[in-house]
């Protein structure tokens, strides 16, 4: 995900003296007459297109006179947002549809669960997540009890859409009712797709999540694999900023209700407050609910974070002199306010006021951004003070 920066030195813009940013123009003047309107924006959902291109003009490559007293020109930066991964580990046990007793009905809970998780892999709207997917249980016993089993994923982070994981899923599943694998080593998994998350943030820095798939509770390990195990191990990876998602695949009504119960103690502990418990005895509403936990995860994972980047060559950044816009589509920008304290609407704020290096958007304004497949940021560093940024 990109978000496009333009660099004002026109003298259209002025202080508003109660900390709040002015509207932009929404389009970089590429003409060098000083009218320093708003840098060309680059869509944060999954309608992500690059606009225009600005011409720097003039030998320097800098639009404009360079003449003392003329009015300076527009420059454009570009920096990413916070990429997001998503680890995903998925329970390809035998009660997730073996067919050995009504409540490990394939019909019933694998076949609408693999439905909904293949769209969200191939689905445009994943544009900007970057993805992985590990299967528990993975090889026989003792291979299937270690942690180090889970350290390399089935699929390794892609960026999405990818018709990579379909392939895998439809790889992994079992071509009889005989051929299922047996066990749910969950404590096992998450301890080793944590490590493996970890190992992966070193390499390539970004917000990650691990995301839990699964229709019940841990068996066939020893002691270490245990609901309170793995509520310790995603503790831990909170503490280190690794939030983990919970879906939890419930028996049919009829059959072996409250498989998913404790599901929610590793969602509390994994710091996103609740699991998703989807229902099965419909398929179609049972896809249409996983789809909607994904999508839910989907938008939750979104960063609304963008790191400054370097001010244009011969100029200083100021921090007072940054405005924000955001445009949905082909409409209007419309300015975010500045708001250190994020208590106002629409509003975005600096990590450290002290010392920025990263812009935040505010709850409201990040909402929004998660919510608008067209969604379009715009920050511009103007000549003149916009904002009062607190000491």
């Amino acid at each position: 995900m990109v978000t496009a920066f333009g660099a004002a030195c026109g003298g259209g813009s002025s202080a508003d003296g109660e900390g709040t940013s002015q509207s932009g123009s929404g389009a970089a003047n590429s003409s060098g007459d000083g009218s320093g309107g708003a840098g060309t924006g680059f869509g944060v959902g999954s309608g992500m297109n690059v606009g225009g291109s600005i011409d720097p003009g003039g030998p320097s490559g800098v639009g404009g006179s360079t003449g003392a007293g003329d009015a300076c020109a527009t420059h454009t930066a570009t920096a990413e947002l916070q990429p997001v991964y998503l680890a995903v580990a998925f329970d390809v046990s035998g009660s997730m549809g073996a067919n050995d007793r009504p409540s490990h009905s394939k019909e019933l809970k694998w076949d609408p669960v693999v439905s909904a998780t293949k769209q969200f892999f191939a689905d445009p709207a994943s544009a900007g997540l970057t993805a992985s997917l590990t299967f528990f249980p993975g090889g026989e016993r003792r291979r299937m009890c270690s942690a180090r089993t889970y350290e390399a994923p089935d699929v390794e982070m892609t960026p999405l859409p990818s018709e990579a994981f379909a392939e895998a899923i439809d790889e992994v599943t079992p071509a009889t009712d005989d051929d299922w694998r047996m066990g749910t080593p969950t404590a096992f998994v998450v301890e080793g797709t944590i490590s493996f998350i970890q190992a992966q943030r070193r390499e390539d820095p970004g917000k990650y999540a691990l995301v839990l798939v699964t229709d019940g509770y841990p068996q066939l390990c020893d002691g270490a694999d245990s609901i309170e195990a793995v509520v310790e191990h995603v503790d831990e990876a909170l503490a280190d900023n690794i939030p983990t998602y919970v879906i939890g695949v419930a028996n049919p009504p009829d059959d072996g209700p409250g498989n998913v119960d404790n599901l929610r103690d590793i969602a509390v502990a994994g710091g996103t407050r609740e699991a998703f418990i989807i229902e099965t005895g419909n398929p179609d509403a049972t896809a249409t609910t996983f789809r909607a936990a994904i999508d839910e995860i989907r938008g939750a994972s979104v960063s609304c974070t963008v790191a400054i980047p370097p001010a244009p060559e011969g100029r200083a950044f100021d921090k007072q002199r940054v405005r924000v816009t955001y445009t949905s589509g082909a409409g209007e920008p419309n300015a975010l306010a500045y708001d250190q304290a994020c208590a106002s609407d629409d509003a975005w704020r600096y990590d450290d006021p002290a010392n920025p290096t990263q812009i935040e958007l505010c709850d409201s304004a990040c909402n929004a951004v998660k919510s608008d497949p067209q969604a379009a940021l715009a920050v511009d560093f103007t000549c003149e003070d916009v904002i009062e940024v607190p000491k």
